[in-house]
């Protein structure tokens, strides 16, 4: 369970989050909006990026504003980033275990990573690796080291269709084997429909909706923010 009450971030005089609360319960839920909502300056408060200037974050009981970014981490936060952070001299392997270091696990959660994405045959360089690849490295990444919540950024990004179909069945089964909470940020709606049950929408910084994907992706509020057309989402 992720909470955020009253959730503000000030630049100046402007505030990319202005007083957003809401709460999400289901095990893969989404944060949407347009370009400018707010979207990855959530993400940078929740993982330590950002200080807001008032509310707050609880996870799972956590306040997680409490805790310094490197705690949070080993709390069991875990985020992707829109452009991806695979390092290119290290291979998949240790790609990973570099995170795994970081969050105390063994070689043998290393493997069950890759394992669970499909890498663990895979030993090029993370500069070698395809597209696909590289996402499939940071989703092995979040999940090494017992995750509680796992923040992902576009991770659709790039992605061919196919591609896109498997990012979502690995998505699906995370909360059932990690016991962990997935919240994505994406613009590909069709990926936000196919995993996410409950969806937040912000706009302009501001929490415009909230509740069952299917419903929020065919709300008139929602469509005239995200596209500025009656245009059924999806």
């Amino acid at each position: 369970m992720l909470e955020v009450r009253d959730l503000t971030v000030a630049f100046g005089g402007v505030k990319p989050l202005d007083g957003v609360t809401f709460r999400l319960d289901d095990a893969v839920c989404g944060l949407v909006g347009p370009n400018g909502a707010g979207k990855t300056t959530f993400f940078n408060c929740v993982s330590g990026f950002v200080r807001p200037s008032a509310g707050l974050i609880v996870a799972d009981g956590t306040e997680l504003l409490a805790l310094t970014p490197h705690l949070r981490a080993r709390w069991g936060l875990r985020r992707t980033f829109q452009q991806e952070q695979v390092i290119q001299a290290l291979d998949a392997y240790d790609n990973v275990r570099v995170a795994a270091d970081e969050f105390g696990a063994s070689g043998h959660d290393v493997r069950d990573a890759l394992a669970f994405v499909g890498l663990e045959r895979v030993h090029r360089s993370g500069a070698a690796l395809s597209m696909l690849e590289r996402r499939l490295v940071e989703i092995a990444r979040t999940v090494v080291g017992g995750p509680r919540v796992i923040m992902l950024d576009e991770p659709g990004a790039g992605l061919a269709e196919a591609e896109t179909e498997r990012l979502v069945a690995l998505i699906r089964e995370i909360p059932a084997r990690y016991d962990a909470q997935v919240v994505l940020v994406d613009h590909d709606m069709e990926l936000v429909a196919s995993v996410c049950s409950t969806t937040a929408v912000l706009d302009f910084g501001r929490l415009i909706a909230l509740g069952p994907t299917s419903e929020m992706l065919r709300d008139d509020t929602v469509r005239r923010a995200y596209l500025g057309t009656e245009e059924v989402l999806a």
